[in-house]
């Protein structure tokens, strides 16, 4: 253990990225809900399906200029690392942003996420709903996505989500505190590493970055037929 004297406080995650983990939280949860619901309620699933996926074109963008700790090539790992840190050989710097097995998680769920939210553009219900993109594909290729969206992806989605819960839950056990630090920011760490730009410039650059993401998708869902 380390005492009080030993920790300083550093900015890792910048507003930007905790608003984008926030919303996403409840972009996915209103996804499961009206998906299941179904009916007229596709309708919200549609909405909902729109703003992550401008949502997730944020996060790949901020990822290249957002936060230090924000940033893509700040938590990607050579396969060594990752193997050290599975034999409980971790660097105290692999507690500062995502570690080696949480950076996993992260990347997972984007790819994950930008499949279910992909195929969603090109699935048709043969009912009453259908996305934006399906009069540019062929049949075969609806057909392969909708049934990726409907019986592959959600069921993906669905499992990486129950690990990133079980994963919170494991390091609140060993007194990690990833809520805290994902809400207000910052953490208390035992390295001196410098933090994340996280001013009036760095938000107001987020904001520009998030309007041109929502344009672009607000302009793929307008080529529904």
């Amino acid at each position: 253990m380390y005492d009080n004297a030993s920790l300083s406080k550093v900015r890792v995650w910048d507003l930007p990225t905790r608003i984008f983990h926030w919303a996403l939280v409840i972009g996915v949860i209103g996804l499961a809900i009206s998906g299941t619901v179904g009916g007229n309620a596709m309708v919200w699933h549609f909405r909902f399906g729109y703003a992550v996926l401008t949502l997730l074109l944020f996060r790949i963008i901020w990822g290249l200029v957002g936060g230090r700790w924000s940033r893509f090539g700040a938590f990607v790992y050579a396969p060594q690392s990752v193997i050290q840190y599975l034999r409980g050989r971790g660097k105290p710097e692999h507690s500062v942003g995502h570690s080696p097995i949480g950076a996993g998680s992260v990347f997972a769920m984007l790819a994950v996420l930008l499949a279910q939210v992909g195929t969603g553009l090109l699935s048709d219900d043969e009912i009453a709903f259908s996305g934006p993109l399906t009069r540019f594909v062929s049949n075969a290729t609806v057909s392969l996505a909708t049934n990726y969206h409907k019986n592959i992806g959600k069921w993906l989605l669905l499992a990486l989500v129950l690990l990133h819960i079980a994963a919170i839950v494991f390091y609140l056990w060993r007194k990690h505190k990833l809520v805290h630090a994902m809400l207000h920011g910052d953490k208390e760490l035992v390295v001196a590493v410098p933090g994340s730009r996280d001013d009036a410039v760095s938000r107001a650059g987020a904001v520009v970055v998030l309007t041109i993401c929502a344009a672009f998708v607000a302009w793929v869902a307008s080529l529904a037929a």
